[in-house]
């Protein structure tokens, strides 16, 4: 009875901190949304730093829906995970906005690094005249890796509970333990390739955006004038790094999460998941107060709530 008693009080407690920090993330993503759709109906067009900010804005919407919405039955009816193929299309849309979640912000990250950094390399040069228009096939190839990993974690899913149902049946469990293995070895690697690109990719932004501020703060050392262009540098940097930094944590915290999936007890556990939901919604935070409109817009009506 006690450690019955353990484990739902374990369950109440992660679902509780889960439930506040997705709802949370939600609201803060619908902000931007919202404050991008309002935008655009006043003038019919969105440039690329909002098309980004807009499809990151709708993918964690979707992924902290999903992913609340499966780890709330996962916790408080775990049985039903072994016999409901529903669960394992909330798993498989979960993983899929979540990869979306980070390809697109790694977008941003480059997207950041290319309009902003300084370079007289020709083919730096080249990017930065292109970038507008390659934007749009960097989110639509963004998706695409992100519905093929949804369909590698359905597989996996239904993998897995076809072959819990043979070896109850058969009791062939040495054999279904190897097939086990196969799977979450090819998933496990397959998950590593897919989060390193664009762990990469904000980590090379990052690096030349570091590297272009610091030049173009040694040009401008003997100019007292308030320089734009230092602005944006700074702007762009705050994001970049904050991502670089949650992002590194947070694929620290998924490869935990496989290491500790089994351990619902644990207090390992609680603290992965909770990083995990709150991590949507502070980056999201970062992003708007290190935009201009975002933040007026964030500023606005924080000062309304005041006065009322």
């Amino acid at each position: 009875p006690t450690q019955q008693s353990n484990v739902t009080a374990y369950g109440a407690t992660t679902v509780a901190i889960i439930t506040l920090e997705a709802f949370a993330g939600m609201w803060v993503n619908a902000f931007i949304v919202c404050v991008l759709c309002i935008a655009w109906v006043k003038k019919k067009m969105w440039n690329s730093n909002e098309k980004i900010l807009l499809l990151l804005g709708c993918s964690r919407i979707r992924f902290a829906c999903f992913a609340w919405v499966y780890q709330f039955i996962s916790i408080i009816y775990p049985n039903i995970l072994h016999v409901q193929t529903i669960l394992q299309l909330l798993a498989s849309c979960a993983a899929v906005f979540n990869y979306s979640n980070l390809w697109v912000s790694a977008c941003l990250c480059g997207f950041y690094c290319i309009k902003i950094a300084n370079f007289r390399n020709s083919f730096f040069i080249y990017l930065k005249g292109k970038v507008d228009r390659m934007v749009p096939w960097l989110l639509l190839g963004s998706e695409i890796v992100a519905w093929a990993m949804g369909i590698v974690v359905y597989d996996l899913h239904e993998t897995l509970q076809r072959n819990n149902i043979t070896a109850t049946s058969q009791g062939n469990f040495w054999e279904v333990t190897i097939t086990k293995d196969i799977h979450l070895l090819f998933s496990c690697f397959l998950s590593g390739l897919v989060f390193a690109l664009p762990f990469l990719a904000v980590m090379f932004s990052a690096v030349f955006l570091l590297f272009s501020l610091w030049r173009h703060k040694r040009t401008m050392q003997t100019s007292s004038m308030k320089d734009l262009s230092m602005d944006a540098h700074i702007r762009a940097m705050k994001s970049v790094l904050s991502f670089l930094v949650m992002y590194s944590i947070n694929f620290v915290c998924l490869v935990l999460t496989i290491i500790y999936a089994m351990k619902k007890e644990n207090i390992i556990t609680l603290l992965i998941y909770i990083y995990l939901f709150a991590f949507p919604g502070v980056h999201s935070l970062i992003l708007i107060f290190s935009n201009p409109k975002l933040e007026k817009a964030m500023l606005k009506i924080l000062s309304y709530m005041k006065c009322e």
